[in-house]
């Protein structure tokens, strides 16, 4: 079992970021699953003032405008985005131009990224409207 779990990389912890710490985004930053499998939040970015400079469960909330060069120096990988739709494909070029190689995508949009960057749309509603659809058989 302890050989599966090196094999895999399950027991190295992993830094993320979140794009957009609204509902949602807070949310996200809050679940202590991600912990319990090794996933921590590094840093939020947002762009709205009366976020920026605090902390929202532990993790800094940082300017939009700093994330490429931060998310370079700090040489993070992994991305939550949690970005309204007219804002989403604007942060994904940042996010490739930044080095990001996976998304997590809560936008409710396609993303446009290069082959290399790996995305994973979680589309609420789709979820919704499937159980919606099961209950009702």
């Amino acid at each position: 079992m302890q050989a599966i779990t090196d094999c895999l990389g399950w027991n190295n912890s992993t830094d993320a970021i979140l794009v957009c710490a609204g509902s949602l985004g807070t949310a996200l930053l809050g679940y202590n699953g991600f912990r319990e499998q090794n996933l921590d939040f590094a840093v939020a970015f947002d762009n709205n003032p009366e976020k920026i400079g605090y902390t929202l469960h532990g993790v800094p909330i940082r300017d939009i405008s700093e994330m490429i060069n931060l998310v370079r120096r700090m040489n993070l990988r992994l991305t939550v985005l949690t970005v309204p739709k007219a804002s989403a494909q604007s942060c994904v070029d940042m996010l490739v131009a930044a080095g990001i190689r996976g998304i997590w995508n809560f936008s409710p949009v396609q993303l446009n990224a290069p082959k290399v960057v790996h995305v994973k749309n979680a589309d609420l509603t789709v979820g919704l409207a499937a159980l919606s659809h099961a209950i009702r058989k």
